[in-house]
C-alpha cells in the first residue's frame, strides 16, 4: 500500500476509556484492509486514521462502530470541542442528581435501620425505589451507553460489570420491595453510581484542560492579503484561494498569508513567531518571508511562492500533530491497572454465583452475593487515585502560577531527568527592555516619552513602559507624525524632535532608538531582552532535582552565548523547529525523559514531542496549546516547583493504589463468602473512596 496514495485524517471517540480501548482500537481498526495505520491520541480521545482514498466515510465509521466504538469525524459539523465540553457537563449534571438521590434516600434508609417493619418499612421502600429507579436510569447513561456498544459488538470493558452490578442490585431491590422482603439495596446502587461519577468527572475535568490542538497555531497566519493584478490594480484575496506566482501587497503592521520572496521595498520583519529572535530582521529585495511573521516598518511587495498547507506555518502544525501523537501514547497507570479489571471482576462474581448454587443457597441469596462481589470491586478507589491526586496537585499550582492542562502531565513531569529550553521568552522575558534610562538627562525623559507613547512599534513601546515606571511625564509636542521605518516626528516648543533609527554606525545590530532635536542626537537609548529574575537559581535547583539543562534556541549565537554563560549552560543555535524535534528525539532514543519548556511557535514541535512541556504565560497561543503547563509570571521557579509537585503526586498516587488493592485484598473474600450485602459492598467502597482522597488531600498547600 503506498503511504502517498493514503488520507490522513482524526476522529474524535469519546469512549476511549482505558489501555484496553487503545489496544482495541489500534489493533482491531487495521483488521480492515482499507485502513493502514491507526493511532490513539489517548489525553483528547481521537483516534488518527491513515486510509485507502476510495474508503467511503460510513465503511470508517463502521470499522469504529464494529469495535463497540462510536466515532465522527473532526471538523464535520459542529465543533469537537462543543461536544467534549458537554460531555463534562453532562457528567456534571449525572453527579448531581446522583449525589441528590443518595442523600434522600440514605434518610428513608434510616428509618429501616432503625427497626420499621410492615407496611412502613414496605413504603420507604417503595420510596426509595421511586427516587433511586429513574435516578439510575439517568445518572447510569454513560455507563450504560459504554456497555450496551461494548457488549453488542462481542467485547466488554470496564463499564460492563458497573452496568450488570448496579442494575442486579436494583432488580433485586425492586424484587424484595415487592415481594414484601427485609432488605432492599436502593441507597447502595445510588451511592455507587455517585462515587463512580465523581471519579468519571474529575478525570474528565483534568482532560478537558488538555484539548486544543494546532488550530490555535494557524490562527497566526494572515486571513488574506492585498494582490496586485496585472493592471496594477489590487484586490482582496482570501488566504485560501492564494496561489504561488501571485503578488501580495503587505502593508505595515500586518501579518504575511503566505511564504514568498520580497520583490519590492525594505522594511524589518518581526521573526519572534517563527524563529524566537526578538530583534526584527531587515529584508530587502529577494529576500525570503513565511507567513505568520510580522511585516513592522514599510510597504512590501511579495511573490507568493507557497500557500496554505504548503507554507512553513503549516508544516510546523504538522510537526505538531505527529508529536503530539507520540506523546498521547503515554497511558497512565490507573489505565494500565484497569486493563485487567473486567474480565476479572466477571470471573470472580460468576464463580461466586456459581458457588453459591452449588453449595444450594438459592437462587436469590447466589445473586445477592454475586452482586456483593460486583459492587466491592468497583473500581471507584482505583478510578479516583489518579485524578483526585492530580486535582488537589493542580489546584495547589494553580495558586502559585501555574497552569495544569492534563493530569497526566504530572506522572509524566514526575519522570523527567533533562531540560531543553529556549532562551527568548522563556529564559528571558520576551521582550524589549529600555536599558540605561537612570543616565538619560532629566529634560530628554519627558520629550522621550511624548514620542514614544505616540507609536506602536515594539521598542517605542518599551521605552513607554519603561520611562512610565519612573513617573516621567509627558512633554506638550504637536504635529505628531510617524513614517514608517524611520520613526516619530513631533514639534515642540517650535523645534523639529525626532524619535527613531539611530545612524550611529558602531552599534552594529544592537536594538537601540535615536533622539534628536532640531537634527541633532541628543540621546541613544539602547534596549535588551533581560534574563528572568531567577533564571540562574532555577537552573541551578533543576540540576539539584537531577536534571540537566540545555539552551535549544532559534537566534544567532552571538545572541544567545552571552546567556550560555551567565546561566553556565552549553547551547545549541539557529535550529528550526524541525532540528528542535530531532534533539528531542535523539535524547529520547537514549532513554532521555526530556522536559521542554518553550514559547513561540518555533517551539511548537518540540513541546508537543518532549516527555512533558512547560509555556510561559506570555507565550504564543501555539506555545500554549502544545504545552502540557503554563507558568504565569516573570519568575522562572515555577518550574521547579512543578517537577516537586509531580514528584510528590505520584508518590501520593502509589499510595492510593496501595490502599485501593489493600482494601480488595480483604473486602473481596468477605464478600465472596457471604459475610457482605449489597448495602455494606457500597458502604464499604464508597469508605474506601474516601480514604483516598483524604490522602489525596495531603498535597493541599505542599508548595508552602
Amino acid at each position: 500500500m503506498s503511504a502517498a496514495a493514503l488520507i490522513e485524517r482524526d476522529f474524535a471517540v469519546p469512549d476511549i476509556r482505558c489501555a484496553g480501548c487503545i489496544a482495541k482500537l489500534e489493533q482491531g481498526l487495521v483488521r480492515d484492509k482499507r485502513i493502514a495505520a491507526a493511532r490513539v491520541n489517548f489525553t483528547e480521545k481521537r483516534v488518527h486514521l491513515s486510509y485507502m482514498p476510495d474508503t467511503e466515510m460510513p465503511d470508517l465509521i463502521g470499522a469504529f462502530s464494529n469495535l463497540g466504538f462510536e466515532a465522527h469525524p473532526i471538523g464535520d459539523g459542529p465543533g469537537e470541542a462543543d461536544a467534549e465540553a458537554e460531555t463534562s457537563r453532562e457528567l456534571l449534571r449525572a453527579v448531581a442528581v446522583s449525589g441528590f438521590a443518595m442523600m434522600n434516600i440514605m434518610l428513608l434508609s434510616v428509618s429501616v435501620w432503625s427497626g420499621a417493619t410492615g407496611a412502613t418499612r414496605d413504603l420507604f421502600h417503595w420510596l426509595s425505589a421511586a427516587i433511586s429507579l429513574p435516578t439510575v436510569a439517568y445518572a447510569g447513561r454513560p455507563f450504560f451507553r459504554s456497555a450496551w456498544r461494548a457488549l453488542r459488538h462481542g467485547g466488554t470493558n470496564m463499564d460492563v460489570p458497573i452496568s450488570i452490578g448496579v442494575a442486579l442490585v436494583c432488580a433485586i431491590s425492586l424484587y424484595e420491595t415487592a415481594t414484601s422482603g427485609p432488605h432492599a439495596y436502593f441507597d447502595g446502587a445510588a451511592m455507587l453510581l455517585f462515587f463512580l461519577l465523581c471519579g468519571r468527572w474529575l478525570d474528565s475535568v483534568m482532560r478537558d484542560r488538555a484539548r486544543g490542538g494546532v488550530t490555535a497555531l494557524l490562527r497566526n497566519m494572515g486571513t488574506g492579503a492585498m494582490v496586485i493584478g496585472d493592471d496594477g490594480r489590487t484586490r482582496w484575496v482570501d488566504a485560501t484561494a492564494l496561489e504561488p506566482a501571485m503578488t501580495m501587497l503587505v502593508a505595515a503592521g500586518e501579518r504575511l498569508a503566505a511564504d514568498g520572496v520580497v520583490v519590492g521595498g525594505e522594511s524589518q520583519i518581526d521573526l519572534s513567531l517563527l524563529t524566537g529572535e526578538s530583534a526584527p530582521q531587515r529584508v530587502h529585495p529577494d529576500d525570503r518571508v513565511h507567513a505568520g511573521t510580522l511585516n513592522l516598518d514599510a510597504p512590501l511587495r511579495v511573490r507568493v511562492t507557497a500557500a496554505g498547507a504548503d507554507t512553513a506555518i503549516a508544516d510546523i502544525a504538522r510537526l505538531m500533530g505527529e508529536a503530539a501523537q507520540g506523546k498521547s501514547r503515554y497511558v497512565r497507570i490507573a489505565d494500565r491497572a484497569a486493563r485487567l479489571y473486567a474480565p476479572a471482576v466477571h470471573c470472580l462474581a460468576l464463580m461466586a454465583f456459581a458457588g453459591w448454587m452449588i453449595a444450594g443457597a438459592g437462587w436469590h441469596h447466589s445473586l445477592l452475593i454475586a452482586a456483593a462481589v460486583l459492587i466491592i470491586t468497583c473500581p471507584c478507589a482505583l478510578g479516583l487515585a489518579v485524578p483526585a491526586a492530580q486535582i488537589v496537585a493542580a489546584g495547589e499550582l494553580m495558586r502559585a502560577g501555574v497552569l495544569i492542562k492534563d493530569g497526566s502531565a504530572l506522572e509524566r513531569l514526575a519522570e523527567v531527568d533533562r531540560a531543553f529550553v529556549d532562551k527568548t521568552g522563556t529564559l528571558t522575558l520576551g521582550r524589549p527592555e529600555a536599558i540605561d534610562l537612570d543616565r538619560l538627562d532629566n529634560g530628554v525623559k519627558p520629550l522621550a516619552l511624548a514620542l514614544a507613547q505616540a507609536s506602536r512599534h515594539p521598542l517605542s513601546e518599551a521605552l513607554t513602559r519603561g520611562l512610565q515606571a519612573l513617573d516621567v511625564r509627558p512633554a506638550e509636542v504637536t504635529s505628531v507624525r510617524e513614517t514608517p521605518g524611520f520613526g516619530v516626528e513631533a514639534r515642540c516648543a517650535g523645534v523639529v524632535v525626532t524619535l527613531g533609527r539611530p545612524q550611529r554606525a558602531d552599534l552594529g545590530d544592537a536594538l537601540a532608538t535615536e533622539l534628536t532635536v532640531d537634527g541633532r542626537p541628543v540621546a541613544t537609548i539602547c534596549f535588551a531582552d533581560r534574563l528572568r529574575p531567577d533564571a540562574g537559581e532555577t537552573i541551578h535547583a533543576l540540576r539539584g532535582e537531577g536534571i540537566d539543562a540545555m539552551i535549544l534556541s532559534g537566534d544567532r549565537a552571538d545572541a544567545v552565548a552571552p546567556v550560555a554563560r551567565e546561566l553556565g549552560l552549553t547551547a545549541q543555535t539557529g535550529m528550526s523547529p524541525q532540528q528542535k524535534l530531532e534533539a528531542i528525539e535523539r535524547q529520547s532514543a537514549l532513554g532521555r525523559k526530556v522536559l521542554m519548556i518553550g514559547d513561540g511557535l518555533n517551539d511548537g514541535p518540540a513541546l508537543a514531542a518532549g516527555h512533558a512541556s512547560m509555556a510561559p504565560g506570555s507565550a504564543s497561543d501555539v506555545g500554549k496549546n502544545a504545552a502540557d503547563c503554563i507558568f504565569l509570571g516573570d519568575r522562572m521557579m515555577p518550574v521547579v516547583q512543578t517537577v516537586r509537585m509531580a514528584r510528590r503526586t505520584q508518590a501520593i498516587v502509589r499510595q492510593n493504589f496501595i490502599l485501593a488493592i489493600g482494601y480488595n485484598i480483604v473486602a473481596v473474600p468477605l464478600a465472596f463468602l457471604g459475610f457482605v450485602t449489597p448495602l455494606v459492598a457500597a458502604i464499604a467502597m464508597s469508605g474506601s473512596s474516601l480514604i483516598v482522597v483524604g490522602n489525596a488531600l495531603r498535597l493541599k498547600r505542599a508548595i508552602r
